[in-house]
Formats: C-alpha cells, sequence, structure tokens
C-alpha cells in the first residue's frame, strides 16, 4: 500500500514593522512640547498663549505626514528615530518662542537692527520644509546604495560647500565666525549640509581603501602604524579642516569634519593607532591655531578664565552668563520662562540655547536631552550594526559619529569643557541650515535601517518541494 502525503511550503515569517510603536511615541512627541508651551505661557504671560492650538495642530499634522511617509516607504525602518526628532524638534520650538518674549532681546533687537522679528513662526516654517524635505528624501533615495556611485562627486561637492563662506560677496561674518552665505537676504549655513555630503566620501573611500589601510602597516610601540603613503587621506582631512578653522574661525566645523573621518577610519580598519595619531593630530593643530589666529585665541581665553577677562571681552561675557545660568538652574531649575539666560543676548539663540535647557529645566532636564540626543546616536549605531553592507555601516556609522561629534562641541562649548564653537545645538537652535540638514540625516538613518531590517525574500519553491511522496510498504 502506498500514501501519498501533501506538504505546504512555508515562507519566512515575516518581521514586525513596529510603525504603531512609532506613532503610539509620536503622539507622546508631540503632547509633551505643547504641554511645555502652555507652561512657558502660564510662567510668562499668566494665561495660556493664543496660539497654543495652532501650534499643536501644525506640530500633529507635520509629525502625522512623516509617519505615513515612513509607514508606507520605510516599513521596516527604525521605531524610535522620528518620535525622538520630533520631540527634540517640538521642544525646540518652544525654547524659541520663550526667548522670543524676552523685552531684553526685543529691545536689543530694535537698537541694532531698528526693529524685532519673532523667531518661533519663523522656525515653524523651516520644521514644514524640513518635514516636507525628510519625506523627499525616503520617496527619491529608495536604496542607500546609490550613493556610493557618487563618492568623488560627494568629495567635490563638500569642498564647494565648505569654500563658499570665504568668497567676498557671498560670506557673511556672523559673531566672528565665517560659516554663513547669504543669498536672497536668506542665511545658510553650508557646512550643516556639507557633514552629510562629506560622510559619503568618507563611506565610499574607506569601503575600497579599508584593507591597505589595515593591513599594511607596521608595529611600533604596541601600535601598528600606516605606511607613509596610506597617511595621505588623514593628512589631506587634517589640512583641510586647519584650513576652515583658519579662514573661517570655526572651531566646531573643522573638529566635527577631522573626527568624523578618524571615526569611521578607526571602524573600518579596527587599528586603534588611526585613534591614537588623530588625536594627536586634532590637538597639534588647534593648539598652533589656537596660538595664532585672533578669533580662536580669544575663544580660548574665555574657556580658560571667562570671569578674568568678563568685562573686556563679548566671548568672556557669553561664556561667564553661560556658566551661571547652569549653576542657577540647579537641579530641578527655576521653570519654564523664569529664568534669565536671555542676558547672553543673540547668541540664546543658536548653541546657547542650551543655556537656557541648563538655568529653566535644571540638570534634570538637561540630562533628558542628552539622553534623547544618545537614543538617537544609539539607534544609528545599532542601524551600522545591523546593515549588510559595508558602505551603509560606515556611512551610518559616520553620520552618527557627526551627530554625537556635534552634540559634544556645543554642550561642552556652552558648559565650559572645551571653548565655543559656534555651532547649532540640532533640533533646538534657531535657524533653518541645522533644522533642515538634521533631519535629512534622519531620513537617511531611517532608509538604512528599514534596509537593514528588511526580510529577504523567500527564496522560490522547487517544484520538488510541493508534493513528498512517501511511499510505505503494504
Amino acid at each position: 500500500m502506498s500514501v501519498v502525503t501533501n506538504t505546504t511550503t512555508i515562507g519566512a515569517i515575516e518581521a514586525p514593522s513596529r510603525r504603531n510603536t512609532e506613532l503610539l511615541l509620536l503622539a507622546f512627541a508631540v503632547v509633551i512640547p505643547i504641554f511645555a508651551y502652555a507652561n512657558a505661557g502660564l510662567s510668562i504671560h499668566g494665561k495660556l498663549p493664543p496660539g497654543m492650538l495652532t501650534y499643536g495642530l501644525g506640530l500633529g499634522v507635520l509629525a502625522g505626514i512623516a509617519h505615513l511617509v515612513v509607514r508606507r516607504y520605510a516599513k521596516y525602518a527604525d521605531p524610535l528615530l522620528l518620535p525622538i526628532a520630533t520631540l527634540l524638534n517640538g521642544l525646540g520650538l518652544v525654547l524659541i518662542w520663550r526667548l522670543d518674549q524676552s523685552e531684553r532681546l526685543q529691545n536689543l533687537a530694535k537698537r541694532s537692527f531698528g526693529a524685532f522679528s519673532e523667531s518661533a513662526p519663523r522656525q515653524m516654517m523651516y520644521t514644514a520644509l524640513a518635514i516636507a524635505l525628510f519625506a523627499g528624501v525616503l520617496l527619491v533615495l529608495k536604496d542607500h546604495r546609490v550613493l556610493q556611485r557618487f563618492t568623488y562627486i560627494s568629495m567635490a561637492a563638500s569642498l564647494v560647500l565648505l569654500i563658499l563662506p570665504v568668497i567676498p560677496g557671498l560670506g557673511a561674518d556672523v559673531f566672528g565666525a565665517k560659516i554663513w552665505i547669504s543669498v536672497g537676504g536668506f542665511s545658510i549655513q553650508p557646512g550643516e549640509f556639507a557633514k552629510i555630503v562629506i560622510a559619503v566620501f568618507f563611506a565610499g573611500y574607506l569601503m575600497v581603501k579599508r584593507d591597505a589601510l589595515a593591513l599594511a602597516s607596521r608595529r611600533f610601540m604596541g601600535l601598528y602604524l600606516p605606511r607613509g603613503r596610506d597617511l595621505g587621506p588623514i593628512l589631506m582631512i587634517w589640512a583641510m579642516s586647519l584650513l576652515v578653522l583658519v579662514f573661517e574661525n570655526d572651531l566646531g566645523t573643522s573638529l566635527l569634519f577631522f573626527g568624523m573621518f578618524v571615526i569611521m577610519l578607526y571602524v573600518a580598519t579596527e587599528r586603534t593607532s588611526w585613534i591614537v595619531i588623530g588625536l594627536l593630530m586634532s590637538v597639534g593643530g588647534a593648539t598652533v591655531v589656537g596660538a595664532t589666529a585672533s578669533h580662536v585665541k580669544a575663544r580660548v581665553t574665555a574657556w580658560l578664565d571667562p570671569f578674568a577677562c568678563y568685562q573686556k571681552s563679548g566671548a568672556c561675557e557669553q561664556v561667564g552668563q553661560s556658566i551661571m545660568s547652569f549653576g542657577s538652574g540647579g537641579v530641578l531649575g527655576t521653570g519654564w520662562g523664569q529664568g534669565n539666560s536671555d542676558l547672553i543676548g543673540f547668541a540664546a539663540n543658536s548653541d546657547f540655547i542650551f543655556s537656557t535647557v541648563g538655568e529653566e529645566l535644571g540638570l534634570a532636564g538637561v540630562m533628558a536631552f542628552l539622553l534623547l540626543y544618545g537614543l538617537i546616536i544609539e539607534r544609528g549605531v545599532r542601524t551600522a550594526l545591523a546593515a549588510r553592507d559595508p558602505f551603509g555601516k560606515l556611512f551610518a556609522i559616520g553620520l552618527s559619529g557627526a551627530f554625537a561629534l556635534q552634540i559634544f562641541v556645543v554642550a561642552g562649548g556652552v558648559m565650559g569643557l572645551i571653548p565655543l564653537t559656534g555651532m547649532t545645538m540640532p533640533f533646538l537652535a534657531s535657524g533653518g541650515s541645522s533644522v533642515l540638514a538634521n533631519w535629512i540625516l534622519i531620513a537617511i538613518l531611517i532608509r538604512i535601517s528599514d534596509t537593514a531590517r528588511r526580510p529577504a525574500p523567500a527564496p522560490a519553491p522547487s517544484p520538488d518541494s510541493e508534493m513528498t511522496q512517501v511511499v510505505r510498504p503494504s
């Protein structure tokens, strides 16, 4: 007797997309800034702010659009990146609005420019443009590996972006740093976009050259030192960062680019010697430029002892005011709208906006913001570990490293840990370039994480697997 048994081929179990988790987190990411906005309005004016409903609906609609785009075009993306970015952006809008209500800043603007215009509505417009750009990146960039084709084009583009601020008639000097260009009445900071473009070049270049940089070396005092000709890339990037520091007086951007390259180089080669060489070169270059360039020297002097030159230097006064803001905040802060960080002046809407967090939300608020930033960095590193291709791994770690370095140099500068850099705090500070560039960064990380977490298609079943004949003797 023969028995025929039918078996059905079962496909691979589909991984959860976590989009509902993202939607739930987005609801909290919208509600928390609305409560913060109401709290700030009650503290400053004793009543709810008149634009509270418009602000809440606007932030909710923008977050909903971003979520629908991710749900449709990046189904398996990391569920935390979008909610955290939305929360930081929303709280940044509240901080900017709170500073707009300061009579000190309003009078200072009228004396300096003859008129005062609020920054919060303009920042809301930039946020809407950033969300549109975020959606455009996810719609156009179907696969991040396409960017590998533009390795050397991205290098040229990044150099152009870095050179633009020093072109006469195009660049603008803001607070001593030449990092802005003026186009049609709008100020643009090209360095914010250059950090993304140059990460494409670093990832593509190191993916090809990593074996030569890792294996061809000499051992000296426990370290594997690279060959002379392999030092060319790091010397070129080091020289470029020094040129940025000298001609643009921009310590933050030079540290960001060189640090990002060293991080990606270490990840690509797994050689500790690159970290040691990079640190020595960065310290040596910063020491030389800090002793010769007047603007950088003033910031170093302010960092060493801000109260010694408090009455003579604007940099010393800013650092001193910032340190006093953090000190007066204590553990829990003075409360929304109850601080005096607006004494710092116009810089309160750039990197010094973090001083407002330290004074009005205290140590608890500072740690909460740093934890949110740390979560974005952690999810970026996790995305790099999960990526299946070397270009994606290096690209994700480069973007995460650049984001981490920017947080470090901004927070460290306003806290007095390192000299001031003048960079903007991601998602918090007022400015279109920063919010646009950082939403692009989040979109690229979401795209890489979607590719990494997307389940591989199940192999097509062979004809013999559909039906298996089992013949048993009768």
